[in-house]
């Protein structure tokens, strides 16, 4: 009898060690199978899901998981062809009417000159063809932000450089529209890992609405702490107004002017894709616009 208990003592701790040993290597394959999916889907590549371990069901498992991986990879391609195809299309039918506008303004201009009659009818047509043209422009701003992270190529990027580029290339901008900017940027060399492209373009689209409302007094600082501040005095504006700057469909009545799609724009690249912050205020007739990284 004794001899039988040893034997089922033996047999069980057998199949304890058995489990044991079947249990750590399933947890071994499911944290496997979390870091795949985890690096699969940080770096988008077309790697699949893969195990050390020769488990039947774990196999089974890694098997379905990586069916629904390419199925996925599959979906997101046809996504993205579908949503370039279709900003390719809204941004050719922008542009091609961009220019009839532009040729119909034109022509109205030199009948303008030519003949005073009719002067009350040519204004009312000039003025629905700066209505066409605005919303023409709101359009193409609109297909622009169609492709908002599809590529972003993040890497250490230097702050005071990136607004140096942009500052230097709307300067000319800026002067004709009697800007001066004051720029307040610490010698200090700020690096982030940033998306370049869509960094500089978030810029842009603030700087194109400084163009819009600014009523002088514009400054940009960047601080050693990374911060970097627009401000320019802009009567139009309210702190209401300020407060729904970042909605793409809020319009400025009394400015006529939409701040919407481009701010809009700007925060999606600075938020989202580069995990940055974006804020505006309203302080004694100022809009000010605060970016960290």
């Amino acid at each position: 009898m004794e001899i039988f208990n040893n034997i089922i003592i033996i047999v069980l701790f057998a199949i304890l060690i058995f489990l044991t040993i079947k249990i750590y290597i399933m947890k071994k394959a499911i944290k496997e199978i979390n870091i795949s999916i985890d690096e699969i889907l940080k770096s988008d590549t077309n790697n699949l899901i893969t195990i050390s371990s020769g488990d039947r069901v774990i196999k089974e498992l890694t098997g379905t998981l990586n069916d629904k991986l390419k199925m996925l990879r599959d979906e997101k391609l046809k996504f993205e062809n579908g949503n370039q195809k279709l900003q390719k299309t809204i941004t050719n039918i922008s542009h091609d009417m961009r220019t009839p506008l532009t040729v119909i303004s034109g022509y109205l201009d030199f009948i303008k000159i030519k003949s005073d009659k009719d002067e009350k009818y040519l204004n009312i047509i000039k003025n629905k063809i700066k209505e066409l043209t605005f919303m023409t422009e709101q359009l193409f701003e609109f297909s622009t932000t169609m492709d908002i992270g599809l590529k972003v190529h993040k890497e250490e990027q230097c702050l005071n450089e990136l607004l140096e580029e942009v500052l230097i290339n709307y300067y000319n901008i800026l002067t004709e529209k009697n800007v001066i900017p004051n720029v307040q940027i610490c010698n200090n060399r700020i690096y982030r890992k940033l998306d370049k492209n869509s960094v500089m373009r978030a810029f842009e689209n603030i700087l194109s609405n400084v163009i819009k409302y600014s009523d002088g007094d514009f400054k940009v600082s960047l601080n050693k702490n990374g911060k970097i501040v627009f401000s320019n005095k802009a009567l139009s504006l309210d702190k209401i107004s300020v407060e729904k700057i970042f909605n793409r469909y809020y319009t400025v009545e009394n400015a006529k002017k939409s701040t919407g799609i481009g701010l809009d724009i700007a925060k999606q690249l600075i938020e989202e894709i580069n995990d940055g912050k974006v804020i505006a205020k309203y302080i004694n007739n100022h809009l000010i616009i605060e970016i960290s990284f």
